[in-house]
């Protein structure tokens, strides 16, 4: 399921980015990953904010529509 449908406080693993090549490598310099954890903190109107590690990272729309999660 996309993350923006993603129950919140609950630990998830990504597990596909339907993104192009650039926007894949910026997600992944900021620790978004295949196989990686995210947990989902707020979502509304489609911005999720969402835990990864130990920071916060805000995810609009279009973006949070396109990162996979199990």
């Amino acid at each position: 399921m996309p993350i923006v449908l993603a129950p919140l406080n609950r630990a998830l693993k990504i597990v596909r980015i339907a993104a192009d090549d650039k926007t894949k490598k910026r997600l992944e310099s900021l620790g978004i990953t295949v196989n990686g954890e995210v947990s989902v903190l707020s979502s509304s109107g489609g911005t999720v904010v969402c835990k990864i590690k130990d920071g916060r990272i805000a995810l609009d729309k279009n973006l949070s529509t396109k990162i996979f999660v199990a």
